[in-house]
């Protein structure tokens, strides 16, 4: 029997985005490629509350599963990756910022991609409705590890309810925004009456991972049908459970100090090193 079952995670699936964003964009025709592969080599998609029930049950997996996600709830997910899960009979979890449905991604406006047309309320419903499965990814795509809990579970809470309300449906998974989240983001979500919650970690799943922070596999503008198949067998890949790496921890501190510092000038975009020297230099 199977262990391992790999989750992708997907953004914006178009042909058309900013230099600065474009990494987390994917050419129509390559994620046409992507679900072609899956099909061509037998992959059985299930959603995430469909991988995480048979963890908590301890389900029998099929030969070849796999969990396809997106993030953010970007308006092309209906024109350009629908239509293709479609063909292929193939579900899928897509995440939903609910603050900005029917907007724009203005949380993205430090990338250069603030303008980005999100799902309606109306879209949304017909996603739901064509058997995709819709789950909460906060309300305004805060990083949950850095402001203060109350804040957090606002943001939680709030998500959940606003898709149950819009959708007339039962939300019962989380994407944490950036991948960002620790042991009290994990309570507050668990509390908030969900029963999974993805993570990121660039690492296979397995029976083992942790149901509130799942592995996903982070899939960017230049993975290829090769490269793709490669990550699906593992190469290079860490496989979970997967313990948060030292460099995580000092991270988020320095991402915590950023934010109490300057909360509205935090650029998640700027490289790690740039964000470093800036904040040491207010530190020291």
């Amino acid at each position: 029997m199977s262990t391992i079952v790999p989750i992708l995670l997907y953004h914006s699936v178009t042909g058309a985005s900013t230099p600065r964003f474009r990494k987390w964009t994917i050419d129509p025709a390559t994620f046409a490629a992507h679900m072609k592969y899956l099909h061509d080599h037998g992959y059985l998609p299930l959603t995430v509350t469909q991988w995480s029930q048979l963890m908590e049950r301890h389900g029998q997996l099929p030969a070849h599963p796999i969990v396809i996600s997106f993030d953010d709830g970007y308006a092309d997910f209906l024109s350009n990756a629908l239509p293709v899960l479609q063909y292929y009979g193939f579900g899928a979890t897509l995440y939903v910022v609910t603050k900005y449905v029917g907007q724009s991604s203005s949380w993205l406006h430090a990338q250069g991609a603030g303008d980005q047309p999100m799902l309606t309320w109306a879209q949304l419903a017909a996603v739901s409705a064509a058997g995709i499965e819709c789950g909460a990814h906060s309300h305004t795509h805060a990083q949950l590890d850095t402001i203060p809990l109350r804040e957090a579970r606002e943001e939680i809470t709030r998500s959940k309810s606003e898709l149950e309300q819009h959708l007339n449906i039962s939300v019962e998974t989380f994407s944490y925004p950036y991948g960002y989240h620790n042991a009290s983001v994990r309570e507050l979500v668990q509390s908030a009456g969900f029963t999974s919650a993805c993570a990121v970690k660039h690492a296979l799943s397995t029976v083992h991972d942790d149901r509130f922070a799942l592995s996903r596999i982070i899939i960017t503008a230049d993975t290829s049908v090769e490269r793709l198949a490669d990550l699906l067998d593992g190469r290079n890949l860490r496989v979970a459970p997967a313990q948060e790496r030292l460099w995580t921890k000092g991270w988020r501190v320095i991402r915590r100090l950023h934010w109490r510092m300057a909360p509205a000038t935090y650029d998640l975009n700027a490289s790690r090193k740039t964000r470093i020297r800036a904040i040491l230099s207010k530190i020291i």
